[in-house]
């Protein structure tokens, strides 16, 4: 659990060099479904990334004194040993065995929280939460800072400022550390096995659910705690849907299948896409415009590595897209004198509408700036790229999405083709985590071999 200490005790650092305070940093609520059933409990991304801790109805306090050999006491607040709660709900570590297990200085009943907090929070220079998440959260921090104020005639102060907490961590989270990217390249295995069964299992006359059912008992037979998001499993003009819910939909002999699923092991999301045909083989169409696509993911990944912009894969693979584009008549060579002018133009986006990369981690759109970050954890206006560094974890995903209009050749209509990666900066370029998910034309139909 030395990992969990380590983020903690830099977020201390982070909060004694700006004066120190109190961080009040609360788990996620369980969600009700329906009538009495519960979603199943997944723990706050930044909770977790502190703590190490699963449970519900937890919260974590840092005081940071800012005063010179003062030590910063890291409390957790959680439930308390039940066993006649424990036998219908399962284990629960309790204050003192969390306190010992997870390395707090301290640990208090969840149930003590509203007595012990003003007290906590009482002449601290600054408080650090995130106000506008969870309203019930705001409400009673609220009333915390309410009850100092009523007690001014004592002497007593409430925080003279209010700093976002995510803002710190964010910038902690965008660069893993050893244990993430284990867990991490675990995630991307197992994801990719997922695919590889999906693909090997894939027939004309399955219905997409049939296949996602494939890629579920993949993620769980391999110890990932299920996906990571919503799966989408599309075929033939489905695909063209970026994000598509699995339905009843059945794959017919020439049809592509795109496949967008990653699992989420030990909380760290993988995310990979695949397209494929769903007979075994590509037809000389599909072909051509996957191998544009996948020119451009090849083209995207290069630019990943330290010094380079997070925008360069990006206009990277736009560069490869609209040049194919204007080579297979999808966009009308007469119209533009060069693909700079595709691109200037922005007219790719009617057939590549969104970005090609987003940061991968505790979640899928994981957190951390896409700009160049100031002093202080602040973005300037108008802010360059951010600069990619050794630890970063990204995606990259080009697409293409084909719709039929008057315009576009009837031979291209309801193609829709994304090819999706996770990918590590490292020292000296960048690391596929993802790559035991076939890619290649010739992986594919070697995959899919009936």
């Amino acid at each position: 659990m030395h990992q969990f200490a380590n983020r903690r005790a830099r977020l201390v650092e982070h909060m004694r060099s700006n004066g120190g305070g109190v961080a009040v940093i609360p788990t996620a609520r369980e969600g009700l479904r329906n009538g009495d059933v519960e979603y199943p409990f997944r723990h706050d991304s930044y909770f977790y990334y502190l703590s190490g801790f699963e449970e519900l109805d937890a919260l974590i306090v840092l005081a940071v004194d800012p005063s010179p050999g003062a030590r910063a006491q890291c409390i957790l607040f959680c439930r308390e040993k039940d066993p006649e709660t424990e036998l219908w709900h399962g284990f629960r570590h309790g204050p003192e065995g969390a306190r010992a297990v997870f390395g707090f200085d301290a640990a208090f009943p969840i149930t003590t929280l509203e007595q012990r907090m003003p007290a906590l929070l009482a002449g601290a220079p600054a408080l650090y939460f995130c106000l506008g998440q969870d309203a019930g959260w705001d409400a009673r921090v609220a009333s915390w800072l309410h009850a100092l104020r009523g007690q001014a005639r004592s002497g007593v102060r409430p925080p003279a400022a209010i700093y976002d907490v995510q803002l710190l961590l964010n910038e902690m989270r965008v660069v893993k550390d050893g244990s993430e990217l284990a867990s991490m390249r675990r995630a991307a295995d197992i994801s990719a096995e997922a695919h590889v069964r999906a693909m090997r299992r894939t027939r004309p006359g399955m219905t997409e659910y049939q296949i996602e059912a494939e890629l579920l008992h993949a993620f769980r037979h391999h110890g990932a705690a299920g996906p990571a998001y919503p799966s989408i499993v599309a075929a033939g003009a489905n695909t063209c849907v970026l994000h598509h819910n699995p339905g009843a939909t059945v794959l017919q002999p020439g049809d592509l299948v795109l496949i967008d699923a990653g699992c989420e092991y030990e909380s760290y999301a993988a995310d990979i896409t695949r397209t494929y045909p769903a007979a075994g083989k590509f037809s000389g169409t599909q072909k051509m415009l996957y191998e544009i696509v996948l020119a451009a993911q090849m083209a995207a990944i290069a630019e990943v590595k330290p010094g380079s912009r997070f925008i360069d894969p990006h206009e990277a693979a736009v560069r490869l897209l609209a040049q194919g584009m204007l080579d297979t008549g999808l966009l009308d060579k007469n119209k533009y004198g060069s693909v700079n002018d595709v691109i200037e133009n922005g007219d790719y986006r009617r057939f590549f509408m969104c970005k090609t990369s987003h940061w991968l981690g505790l979640d899928v759109h994981d957190v951390g700036d896409y700009g160049e970050a100031v002093e202080g954890g602040s973005v300037a206006a108008g802010r360059p790229s951010r600069i990619l560094q050794a630890g970063m974890t990204m995606t990259v995903e080009p697409g293409i999405y084909i719709r039929p209009a008057p315009d576009v050749p009837e031979q291209y209509w309801h193609i829709g083709i994304r090819i999706e990666d996770d990918v590590l900066v490292t020292a000296n370029g960048h690391d596929v985590l993802s790559h035991g998910a076939p890619k290649t034309i010739a992986e594919i139909e070697r995959c899919l071999e009936r």
